[in-house]
C-alpha cells in the first residue's frame, strides 16, 4: 500500500472527509466537491457543454515514482454525461498545489454539482520512466503501419 500525504486547504470543509474507496474491491477513491464559503450553499451548475475546475480542498504529496490519476465517475457519466475532459488526468509526485477537478457537463440538460457531491475518482499508480533512442529504422510488426480501424471494425 502507498501513502498519499494530504493536507487541508484553509477555506476547505474537512467535515467532507478524505479521499474514500467506496468498496473493499474499489480502485478508484471518490473525490468530493469541496467549494469555499462563497458556494457552499448555491454549488455550481454545469450548463451542457460547459467545464468547470471544481475545487476538493486539498493538495497532496504523491511518493516518487507514483502518480494520481483522475478519472469521471461512471454512474454521472452514463446518467447524466459528467465526465473529466482530460482524462485520464496525471497529477504528478513533484506537484503540491490545490487539488482540482476538471468537469465537463457532456449532456443535455444543466447538471448540479453540490458541496460535497462525489465528483471524480482517483487513482494512484506507479510510474514507469523511459529514455528515448533515435534508430535508423524501426523493427517489423504483423501490424505495421496499419492504425484506426485497421485491425478490424471501428
Amino acid at each position: 500500500m502507498v501513502e498519499i500525504a494530504l493536507s487541508w486547504l484553509p477555506e476547505a470543509d474537512t467535515t467532507l472527509g478524505l479521499p474514500a474507496y467506496a468498496t473493499q474491491g474499489a480502485a478508484g477513491a471518490d473525490l468530493r466537491a469541496n467549494f469555499g464559503p462563497d458556494l457552499r450553499e448555491a454549488g455550481l451548475e454545469l450548463a451542457p457543454g460547459a467545464r468547470a475546475l471544481v475545487p476538493t480542498g486539498l493538495r497532496m504529496a504523491i511518493p516518487a515514482g507514483y502518480e494520481v490519476q483522475l478519472r469521471p465517475r461512471s454512474g454521472l457519466a452514463l446518467k447524466h454525461g459528467i465526465t473529466l475532459p482530460n482524462s485520464p488526468g496525471t497529477i504528478d509526485s513533484d506537484y503540491r498545489g490545490p487539488l482540482g477537478v476538471i468537469v465537463m457537463n457532456a449532456g443535455q440538460e444543466a447538471f448540479q454539482i453540490n458541496h460535497g457531491d462525489r465528483i471524480a475518482q482517483m487513482i494512484v499508480a506507479p510510474v514507469v520512466m523511459a529514455s528515448f533512442a533515435v534508430v535508423e529504422d524501426l523493427e517489423d510488426t504483423a501490424r505495421g503501419a496499419g492504425g484506426f480501424g485497421s485491425t478490424g471494425r471501428g
